[in-house]
């Protein structure tokens, strides 16, 4: 029983881990178990299609700033586990990435299925047994240390084994955590991160597809703020700023139901003040322009068309015509347009909580639950989640890395 790891979760994670152990000691037998018959599904899905591995980071200390839980705890396995040492991991098997101008990296193939061969030739390499739609109904912690999985599916029966690590991922529901209550441990409750804004009064509701590469959005009221690029859509607002932030706000925006006035500020390298500073210029020096087929700071003409519509100011007019009212209200369009946030969307299907096991109970050096001798844990299954750029990936290459080299190693009995 002892010579055998068992892994639960065909993920990054659960993979990260199953390669790590079975790499760093091939006596063991290393299982990996998956209940579906599909394997690193999210992989595959990850960033359009072309698997967002990582995020460029020269430090730990850099790489924990975009973690809304975890970021604390993942200083140490940081040090230990690097987003350059992901970089490497995967250059020693053949597969080079590439950074974008925004930090994130790829595949310079362009393509998720090159990180999913990776990994599932890594593990074939290193013996790893893999099982699919097979799944523990039960787990039994035995006396002597160690596991019995009691398993349904295609290879139903019973395996002992002496360690275990769950990877399974978040979870939507706080019910799909009871059986690891069951094992004694504590669960953060899950609620949702990474969402869209659902606007169904939204002002913009004509400009679906339109995009500003920088604007800050602000929920009124609240201390939650985001900048960088904003998209409007079909449904409401979307983009990078409004994802991070929901990353950011996720406890709190579940707590406010989801309905919220959400506030852009379409140019947030200006105040009111040096707003009104280069208006008064600009008219001055502009003033027989038509201020509704103009468009300043680079925004697109339908989203300032909409914004000089909304303000009140007619189709024709000019600069140097312009009434002070239509002009207070297009600088407080341009600084604070508020939309009605009335509920949330996944973002396509890449699906994040935040929530999980508590991260208080696990020995982040070696990813061990503090209360199971022998139990692991690795990637989106403990509570850690970062915003988007490839963070949650690299906690889930880290975790796994360190459970895996941990699960190596022998049991040692209690003290």
């Amino acid at each position: 029983m002892n010579s055998t790891v068992a892994v639960l979760g065909g993920g990054a994670a659960g993979f990260f881990g199953a390669i790590a152990c079975a790499e760093a000691n091939p006596r063991l037998t290393v299982v990996l178990l998956e209940k579906t018959g599909k394997l690193l599904s999210k992989v595959r899905i990850s960033g359009g299609g072309r698997c967002n591995v990582t995020h460029a980071a020269d430090t730990p200390a850099q790489l924990v700033q975009h973690y809304p839980r975890g970021a604390k705890q993942l200083k140490e396995p940081f040090r230990q586990f690097d987003a350059q040492a992901t970089i490497q991991w995967f250059a020693r098997r053949g597969v080079q990435l590439k950074t974008e101008p925004d930090g994130r990296m790829f595949p310079v193939t362009d393509s998720s299925e090159t990180i999913a061969q990776c990994l599932l030739d890594a593990a074939r390499q290193a013996g790893v047994r893999i099982l699919t739609q097979t799944s523990p109904e039960r787990i039994e912690v035995l006396p002597a240390g160690g596991f019995c999985l009691h398993l349904t599916g295609a290879h139903a029966g019973e395996m002992r084994a002496g360690r275990l690590l769950i990877a399974t991922g978040g979870a939507p529901k706080t019910e799909q955590y009871n059986w690891l209550r069951e094992l004694g441990h504590g669960i953060a409750e899950p609620v949702p991160s990474l969402f869209t804004f659902n606007v169904p009064a939204s002002p913009l509701r004509e400009l679906p597809g339109v995009s500003v590469p920088l604007a800050r959005v602000r929920v009124a009221g609240e201390k939650l703020e985001y900048e960088g690029p904003v998209l409007v859509t079909h449904w409401g607002i979307s983009g990078p700023a409004v994802l991070k932030l929901s990353a950011w706000g996720a406890r709190r925006l579940h707590e406010l139901s989801y309905q919220s006035t959400a506030l852009i500020n379409w140019i947030p390298t200006h105040t009111e003040t040096t707003l009104r500073a280069f208006l008064h210029e600009y008219r001055e020096q502009h003033g027989r322009k038509v201020v509704a087929s103009n468009p300043l700071f680079g925004l697109p003409q339908r989203l300032w068309r909409t914004l000089t519509d909304q303000a009140g100011v007619e189709p024709e007019v000019r600069w140097n015509e312009l009434p002070a009212k239509p002009q207070n209200r297009l600088i407080e369009a341009l600084l604070n347009t508020a939309l009605t946030v009335r509920g949330k969307t996944t973002y396509k299907d890449e699906f994040v909580t935040c929530g999980g096991v508590l991260l208080s109970e696990i020995n982040m050096k070696t990813m061990e639950s503090r209360r199971v001798p022998g139990l692991h844990f690795s990637g989106e299954v403990l509570d850690i989640d970062g915003i988007t750029g490839g963070f949650n990936f690299q906690a889930a290459w880290t975790t796994g890395y360190l459970a895996g080299q941990a699960m190596s190693r022998p049991v040692l009995p209690e003290a």
